[in-house]
Order: structure tokens, then C-alpha cells, then sequence
């Protein structure tokens, strides 16, 4: 979603959103984004008509770890992999501890800077809410992310983490990533993963769009 479809935290504009709808007039598409729910009815869904069209929509929310469907005028959730509570505690304090470590702590921010989705935690150097123009300065070719990702790959070990977005950096269960994400798609909709294209950002090792080339995907 961001940085593919839309620019970060933004929504669709109106050219992608007419794309995308005759896209779901011809074949099936899925969004899988680092996003939570929230951002894809605010990006995604409130820029698209409401009509048949979206039955060929799948929205697979914080990295995959969500998978929403719709059906009869509505969406359901298929499941979600959320965290214990142990288990949020363990990856908030890890990352505390691995920005202090960097000295990547900004004293401007807008909003708070980890978020607990449910089944993914986000860290977002600037905040939820920083404007564009400020994240995309602060850290455009990851150099920043993979300083703190290299501390927490060892402090972490036990989870996935995955650089995305703007200033993000992505927690999720182990093995609960993109290429799970692509992997539910294949078994809810009966199509091969051969038959399948991935389109990203991130496609780079350590990146959030990385695990669903690693997962056999035609990747752009």
C-alpha cells in the first residue's frame, strides 16, 4: 500500500483508484501492507465504489498477519495472529532499548512512535502522524532502520522484523510475514503461487516485501 499505491499514510488518488478498480474488474487482487485495518478503509476503501468489483478484493492488513475477504456487502475477518500480552512487552521493550542503543530517539514527533496492531508491533521514528515531507528525510535508504534492526535481530530472535514504509520497522510472530500473507492467499483463493505477481517497495533483504519473493512470487 504505501510507497506502491499510495504515498505513506495517504490515500489512493484518483487515478490509482480508478486503475485499481478496472483491475478488480478483470482478475483478483489482494493489498498487503504493514498498515492496519484503520489505514486500508482509509486509504483503500473509501476512495473505491462499493460494488461487485470488490469480491475480487482481498485486504491482508499488518503484513499479512490479517486477512479480510468480502462478502455480501461486507468484510470479514478471516483470522488474525495476535500477540500475548508477554509477547508485546518483550518486542516494546526490545525496541526502546535498540533506539536508545542507536541514539535514533527524535525529540520531535508526531504521535507515538510503537504502535501495538494486534498482531504486529510498528515502530515509526517519527510517529504515526509525521508529516511526508519529514520521512521522507529521515531515513530514505534504510541506513538509520538497519542499525536498529541488527541489534534487534539478536534481542528478537524469537520473532520476525521486517523494515517498511517511510520510518518503519515491523515485529510479527515468526514465519507470520509477507510470504505467510501469500501463502493464506493461495489456500483461500485456490490459486497457485506460479500464477501469482507481487508488486512492492521493499523487495530487498531485510525489507517487508522481501519474504513474498523469498515465497516463490514473480516480484516487480
Amino acid at each position: 500500500l504505501d510507497g506502491t499505491l499510495a504515498e505513506s499514510k495517504s490515500s489512493l488518488d484518483a487515478e490509482m483508484s480508478t486503475l485499481l478498480h478496472e483491475l478488480l474488474g478483470i482478475i483478483k487482487v489482494a493489498v498487503i501492507s504493514g498498515g492496519d485495518w484503520p489505514q486500508f478503509e482509509k486509504q483503500v476503501l473509501s476512495n473505491l465504489p462499493h460494488d461487485e468489483c470488490l469480491e475480487n478484493l482481498s485486504l491482508l492488513p499488518t503484513c499479512g498477519t490479517k486477512f479480510y475477504k468480502y462478502a455480501s456487502g461486507n468484510w470479514e475477518k478471516i483470522y488474525s495472529e495476535d500477540f500475548t500480552d508477554d509477547e508485546k512487552k518483550k518486542i516494546i521493550g526490545s525496541l526502546r532499548k535498540a533506539i536508545e542503543e542507536t541514539g535514533f530517539k527524535e525529540k520531535k514527533v508526531w504521535g507515538e512512535t510503537i504502535e501495538d496492531r494486534g498482531s504486529q508491533i510498528t515502530f515509526s521514528a517519527l510517529g504515526q502522524q509525521a508529516p511526508l515531507p519529514e520521512k521522507e528525510k529521515w531515513d530514505p535508504d534504510f541506513t538509520k532502520r538497519k542499525k536498529i534492526k541488527a541489534i534487534l535481530d539478536t534481542s528478537l530472535s524469537g520473532f520476525s522484523v521486517r523494515l517498511g514504509g517511510a520510518t518503519s520497522i515491523d515485529v510479527t510472530k515468526p514465519g507470520i510475514d509477507k510470504a505467510y500473507g501469500i501463502k493464506k492467499l493461495r489456500d483461500t483463493l485456490g490459486i497457485a503461487i506460479q500464477e501469482m505477481i507481487f508488486i512492492g517497495d521493499a523487495l530487498f533483504p531485510g525489507g517487508n516485501d522481501y519474504p513474498a519473493e523469498e515465497a516463490g512470487v514473480v516480484s516487480i
